[in-house]
């Protein structure tokens, strides 16, 4: 193995496995653990890897399942989003109204012309950025949002404090009305972004939008119904792919008054 780690090294490549974490375990025989299954990441993808882990049990066989945990990268962040609401609009008009557009060139061609509208349109974005705020959007924020939903929101939970303080008919009926639109609302909003994703799907958000589709990840391995253990999942699969004499007549309908012998 020696040749084939000094190859793997001498390429850029580097090895994941924890030393002496065994990945193979022999189900019958003599036969010691030994480490078969080798994990190699390049080093940009060295840096994402966060941890290695063989603490899956068996799923009746003789290699174990690992699981590799990677990181997200600053480019799955979402970038800043500027906060228009919040524009100092009294610094920013004065300075808007002396802003002038140089003249465009005597002789245009593409590239000069691109270049002089790409210059004007930069100065202009740089001037509202300088008196903009801006915020950084949570990974717990939902895009499907609105305005409209925070005060639907905001008039639901007050509909349900003052529900729980008054039993009367009148604000129970009020508190369920309020609760009836404000989920409403929600499954609209949500249903409106699915269909605004799926007709801007790329190939490279396809999987993402199956991802969300599924909402669930779907079970890695098979699960059997009274298996608990390693040894009870192969005796159940062993008993189903290879049954006793009598299990395969009976599946095939032969009885003991068949002609076929025993």
């Amino acid at each position: 193995m020696t040749p084939y780690f000094k190859k793997a090294a001498e390429s850029g490549f580097a090895l994941l496995n924890p030393p002496g974490e065994y990945t193979w375990f022999p189900l019958v025989g003599k036969a010691r653990p030994s480490v078969i299954d080798l994990v190699f990441a390049t080093p940009p993808l060295l840096l994402l890897v966060k941890s290695w882990e063989a603490s899956l049990p068996s799923t009746c066989s003789d290699h174990i399942p690992i699981t590799i945990t990677l990181t997200t990268t600053s480019a799955n962040q979402k970038p800043p989003r500027p906060r228009l609401a919040d524009t100092d609009w009294e610094t920013l008009d004065p300075v808007t109204k002396g802003f002038k557009v140089p003249a465009p060139p005597t002789c245009p061609t593409p590239p000069k012309l691109d270049e002089w509208m790409s210059g004007s349109l930069d100065r202009l974005l740089a001037l509202l950025k300088e008196h903009t705020p801006v915020s950084r959007p949570s990974h717990h924020s939902k895009p499907w949002w609105s305005p409209h939903l925070t005060i639907l929101r905001r008039e639901y939970h007050t509909a349900i404090r003052s529900a729980r303080k008054q039993y009367t008919p009148h604000i129970q009926d009020i508190a369920g009305t309020s609760k009836a639109g404000y989920f409403k609302a929600i499954k609209a909003a949500k249903n409106k972004h699915w269909s605004s994703c799926l007709l801007t799907a790329t190939p490279q958000t396809l999987w993402k939008a199956k991802r969300f589709a599924y909402r669930c990840a779907q079970p890695r391995f098979p699960s059997l119904p009274g298996a608990e253990t390693p040894q009870q999942m192969n005796d159940v699969l062993l008993h189903h792919f290879f049954p006793p004499k009598e299990c395969f007549s009976r599946r095939l309908g032969l009885g003991r008054t068949s002609r076929y012998p025993p």
